[in-house]
Parts: C-alpha cells; structure tokens; sequence
C-alpha cells in the first residue's frame, strides 16, 4: 500500500517526491515505491457562486439580497478543473492506503486540502505534515514526524468561517452596493475598515489648517541648544513676539551658565526576528517594495531557494527546540559580506535569551530567518538579494550585544531663559554593527512623522551633538541666540509601512492576508498609489460614505479575527460565529435598501456610449486606461485613448479613429459623424497583431504612398512626355 501526498503547488511536489525517492513523473503526479506525491494548484475547490444555487441569481437584483444559503456548497473551479480529476482519480485508488496534507502549513493551506477532501469524500485515515522550511532536512524529519489529521480541525473550522464570513458579508454587500447607486462598489468584512483608515487620515489632513511657530536657537561655538519653556516642552513659541523677547533676553546676557549636566549610560538591544508584518514594513520603508511584492520574493527564497523558514507568520521568536540549529543557520550564512559579520559570533557559544527564543510567544510557526540551506548570493536576482539582506542581517543581530552609548544631556541658563541639548558618546557599537557600510538600515521606532505628527517631529528633529569637555557650573560665550520660523504639518498620508502598522494595531486581517487587502483596494479603484504613499479616490470617498457605518469600524472586524483566532485554538464556537455573520448580512442590506444618498461617478466623461447613449466612464486597468459604460448591463468597452488611423474622412479629410462595435472594426469620424467598416463583418475579436496589420493597411507609412505624392509623380510623368 501506498501513501498519498498532497502539496499545494507543483514546485514544491517536486521537491518533496525527490526527498521520497518519487522517481517515476506522470502529468499530474510522482510515483515512488512507498509514496504518490501530487499537488492542488493553489485553491482546486472553492466556495458556489449565487447562480449554482439559483440560475435567477445570475442577474443582481436588490430584491434577493440577502443571499444567505441554508448550506454552503462547494464547487470545483473551473480553471483547474483538470488537475481536480486527477487529485480525485489517485484518491480512489485502491493500493493508496492513506492521506498526507502537505500543502503550505497555515490557515489557507488547511483549506486548500480539507475542501478538494471533502469534494472526492475522502473517508480513509489522513495526517500532517508541518514544517517551517522547504530543505531537504525538514522535509525529512517532518515526514518522520508527521502529525493526525484530527489535531488540526479547529484550524479548518476557522478558515471555513473565514471564508464564509467573506462571502455572506463581501458578496451581499457588494451586491447590494452596486445596485442600488448602479455603480461597481465592493466592499468587504477587511477592506471597508482598511479604507475607512485611510479616508480619516484624508479627512484630517484635508480640515487641517497650518499655522506659523518659533523656535530659539543658541549657539556656543561648538554645539547650539534649543530653548525650551520647561522639562518636556517641545521648544514651540506661537508669537514671534514672544520667541524675540526670549532671544533678546538670551543674547543681552552674553554668557550661559551650565546649571545642569547629567551623563546617562544607555544600551538600546537587537531588534527582535522578522514576522511578515515587520518585513513587509521595512521593507516598504528601506527598500521601497510594496507588501505584495514583499510576499512574492519571500515566497521564492523560502520556495525555490529554500534559504528562509516559513513566510506567514505573525511571530518574532524562535523556540527552544531550534537552539541546537542556530550555529548551524549562522554557519550557512557565513558568505559573501556577512561572513565577517556571522564568523564573529561563531567564535564563542551563542548567548540564547528570552528576547530570541521564548515557546509562549511562538504561534504556528516561529519568526523568519535563514534556513541551513547553502547560500548562493549569485543565484539570487536583485529583488531577492535585498530582501535576503534584511532577514540574514536581521538574523545575525540577534547574536551581538545591545549598543551601548553615553548620553549626555545639559541645561543652560541664559539670561532666565532655559536651553537644552543632548550629546551621545558610542560605548559599545554592539549589534549596530551590522548596519554599517552598505546593510540596509534599520527604521526609527519613534518615528513620530510616520504615525501622523509631523509637526511634533519637525520641532523635535535635532541630531545628537559632540559636546566639548564642560562642567555643571561652568559659564559659557553665547556667541548668537536666533530664531526660526516653521510651520505645523498636516498628518502624513499613510505608506503601506504605516498602514500595514494600523492594520496590525487594530487587528485588521492576518499576516497572510494584509497584501492582499491593499492590493484589492488598488485594484478596485477605491485607493491609489502616489509614489510611496496611498490615499482614496473620488470613488473610494464615496464608497464610505455610502457604507454603513458598522462595517467601517475597525472594532467589528478585530472583534471577528479575534474570535476567528480563538476558534482555530478550539476556544471559540464556529456556529455562534457564523451566526452573527448571517445577523450582520441581514442587518446590513436592509441599510443599504432604506438609504437615500446618491453616488456620482467621478470618472465620468464627455463621450457618449455608441450602443446605449449613456455616458462613458474612464477606468483603470493592466493594460492602461479603458471607457466602459455608466450602464453596468451595457457590455460596451474600449481603450481610452482610441487609435488613429491615417485613413481620411470623405467629408472633413480629418484622420478617422478606429473602433470596436457589435459589427466589428469600424473607423469614425468624430465631428461629421461618419463611419466606414473596416473589414471585421462577422464581428469577431482579433488579435493585437491583426489590429497592427489593419492599423498598417490605413497608413500612410511608405514614402510616396500619399495623394500628394501621387499627383507630383503623374505631373513629372506628363512633363517627360
């Protein structure tokens, strides 16, 4: 008898079939003596559309909503349609004894495996296999050590619920939305209260109202302090007139005196080890990446280098039983520029505390650092090597002493004016020496500008200054006093650094599933992405206000992924769960029908729809910007920007555009309104490259082959004659 292994991509079937000795490769599978190794593409079943329950669901309308089914069903997708059979096909075989889920070892991989289960009825005996990393080793010793199927159902429960949350809440929702303001308006159980986030941050940065301060500066030569009123004020003065008087004062003194100085050891530790949360958002903030892009390089050095653990995860700490491999993890990433760095700790044991390994704060899977795979740095394209510096940089602090430094701080009195300035003496660099010459560096966990202050960071914003050799008592020459003139700042618009911190502040989504959210809000037209900084469209502002006001509250929506949380540990109850889900979709579409607010489109344009006279709206899209119709039952779409042709209006002898109608191709004259088909009668789509070959056949690319140059030739013609 055999055992059937079910991963969750091809890539990572073929890895572990060579691990098993699965030497034979059929289409859809690998065979070895003892195992069939075989894979989901991703999700193989998924939840029922409304129209499999109902065909008359096909159609949106306002009456059927809500959609809440007694049951919900399961169905395969079509697109994998393929690969489903087969799955089905190796579990019906009567020399397969027995189930390994080997897909990916979290909430969604669990999914991804029960519900192909439950689809082919799977009934014989099934375990786990739960690993951190894709090396040989662990695939190895998970398989030694694989786990029973049953200790991960409430695991399954809280996906099941996930899902379906997602559906009875994102389907009626958006439904509902759409067609009451006839407008193509998603919302969802994450990504409203995501862009409720964003549109409060909008809102206080479009009410905010800038307004003048002064600050006082006093220069002794070699350092200058910074006047403030007291301990703690932030040196602001909101008169100038006050801010001279105090700078008057100051100066007609001439000296200062040192009424105060203290002299502070600090040590500030190693950060802790990545989750994907931390990585996404240094990364965000070092090396530009959006968290989407973050995940998709993460998942190719975990996946196809094998170099770093295991991705989703929302945990910082190692546990006890990994202490044993951490020399050898350090050992491996000892090449290139981190062996100097990795050789360093190496020299003598590892100092193993509770800020790197702690089994309480360990979840399902520990923080993400480097595997004891082999690095080859050249193997890795530039994406992947910058974000492998972040983790092996990360990883190797977590082995060096905390930085140690001096700080100085000094109160000088002058003229019964107060100023203050801190000085820092480096003691001991300790593990700030990784982020020396060339390692990406580390962001500021005070960083006020990021959460919104900038005004408060701007007056604060003053670098740590070498101080002479001076005493407490000592009179020092005020060589100038002088004051300067800023502005407060509004709040800064969230980056996907700050809103990824928002998100996790307010329990929004999981590691796994943040990216996605953001990428669903830009992909809907509901946000957009300025540089490094996002902010809602008109459509976006709209959208909110429009919602009800329940599903914007961040609090809903922790509340739900706490007890989603609660019930893959088997504290919560599912059926309760899902039970305020069906109560909320209910209460909700009832909002949405009693509401009397309009929606107006802001993407509307001046072109008119050709097959229903409604006007179009201009969208976004992979393949740049399109005008569909205002009607979302009108099919008609084209590019915005429509292709010239060099064929002539018989009229105006202007250049006609081309367009795609129910007939086909079709050139037009906008101002006289006159159209000529350009050959597609029966109507059927073609390709880009026809659509070149037509573009050519209206022309007038060759040289002579215009009615000017053709009159010139028949004119040399006649004169030779």
């Amino acid at each position: 008898m055999k055992v059937l292994v079910l991963a969750e991509k091809p890539s990572v079937a073929k890895e572990i079939a060579r691990v098993l000795g699965c030497v034979t490769k059929q289409k859809s599978y690998f065979e070895g003596p003892k195992y069939v190794v075989t894979w989901a593409l991703g999700h193989l079943v998924t939840l029922a559309e409304p129209e499999d329950y109902d065909v008359k669901f096909r159609t949106w309308n306002l009456e059927d909503l809500p959609l809440l089914p007694n049951k919900m069903n399961l169905k395969v997708m079509k697109e994998t349609s393929h690969q489903f059979r087969a799955v089905s096909q190796l579990c019906k075989r009567s020399d397969i004894s027995e189930l390994i889920i080997a897909t990916d070892a979290g909430r969604e991989g669990e999914l991804v495996a029960r519900w192909i289960m439950e689809l082919v009825n799977w009934k014989k005996p099934f375990k786990r296999l739960w690993i951190s990393s894709q090396t040989d080793q662990a695939i190895k010793e998970g398989f030694k050590s694989v786990k029973p199927g049953k200790d991960y159902d409430h695991l399954y429960a809280s996906a099941v619920c996930r899902a379906e949350a997602d559906w009875l809440i994102g389907l009626n929702m958006t439904r509902a939305l759409t067609v009451k303001y006839n407008a193509q308006l998603a919302a969802g159980r994450v990504q409203t209260p995501t862009l409720s986030m964003l549109m409060v941050r909008e809102n206080e940065i479009g009410q905010f109202q800038s307004q003048p301060y002064w600050t006082i500066g006093a220069s002794f030569g070699g350092f200058t302090a910074q006047w403030r009123q007291k301990d703690g004020h932030d040196g602001r003065l909101w008169s100038r007139e006050e801010a001279d008087k105090v700078a008057l004062r100051a100066s007609t003194a001439g000296n200062a005196v040192v009424e105060k100085l203290r002299t502070t050891e600090r040590s500030q530790p190693h950060p802790e080890a990545y989750d994907l949360t931390e990585l996404q958002r240094d990364a965000n903030k070092r090396l530009g990446f959006s968290a989407k892009q973050t995940s998709n390089v993460l998942q190719k050095l975990y996946e196809q280098h094998k170099i770093v653990t295991y991705p989703r995860t929302d945990s910082r700490h190692l546990t006890s039983d990994m202490v044993s491999s951490l020399k050898g993890r350090l050992e491996s990433v000892a090449v290139g520029p981190y062996a100097p760095l990795a050789r360093k700790c190496l020299r003598s044991p590892l100092q193993i505390t509770k800020r790197i390994v702690d089994d309480s704060r360990v979840s399902d899977h520990h923080a993400i650092i480097p595997t004891e795979q082999y690095v080859n740095l050249n193997a890795l394209t530039n994406e992947e090597r910058r974000l492998y510096d972040l983790i092996v940089r990360r990883f190797i602090s977590l082995f060096y002493g905390p930085y140690r430094y001096d700080e100085t701080s000094v109160t000088l009195l002058a003229g019964g004016e107060r100023f203050y300035v801190k000085g820092k003496m480096d003691k001991d660099i300790g593990w700030k020496e990784l982020y020396q010459g060339g390692g990406e560096s580390l962001y500021d966990e005070n960083d006020e500008e990021a959460e919104g202050n900038a005004d408060i960071a701007q007056a604060e914003r003053q670098r740590s200054q070498t101080l002479p050799s001076i005493q407490e008592g000592q009179s020092l020459t005020l060589k100038q006093s002088a004051v300067k003139e800023l502005r407060t700042l509004p709040p800064a618009r969230y980056t996907e650094a700050t809103l990824l911190t928002q998100m996790e502040k307010h329990g929004l989504g999981t590691p796994a599933t943040r990216a996605d959210i953001i990428e669903k809000l830009l992909a809907t037209d509901t946000i957009e992405r300025t540089r490094n900084t996002l902010a809602p469209t008109g459509k976006g502002k709209q959208l909110i206000e429009l919602v009800v006001e329940e599903l914007r509250s961040p609090e809903l929506t922790a509340r739900w992924e706490s007890e989603l949380e609660r019930i893959a540990k088997g504290k919560g109850d599912a059926a309760v769960f899902m039970r305020g889900i069906r109560e909320q979709a209910i209460k909700w579409v009832a909002e949405v029908k009693r509401e009397t607010k309009e929606y107006k489109p802001h993407n509307l344009t001046g072109s008119i729809c050709p097959d229903c006279s409604k006007p179009l709206l201009e969208v976004k899209g992979k393949r740049g910007k399109s005008l569909v119709c205002s009607d979302r039952e009108c099919t008609y779409r084209r590019a915005a920007e429509p292709v010239l042709l060099n064929k002539r209006c018989p009229q105006c002898h202007k250049k006609m555009e081309m367009h795609t109608g129910k007939a086909g191709k079709y050139a037009q004259c906008k101002p006289c309104n006159v159209i000529e088909m350009l050959g597609d009668k029966d109507g059927s789509r073609i390709n880009r490259r026809e659509q070149q070959k037509l573009v050519q056949q209206f022309s007038d690319n060759t040289p002579m082959a215009n009615s000017l140059a053709d009159k010139l030739k028949a004119a040399l013609e006649k004169q030779s004659e």
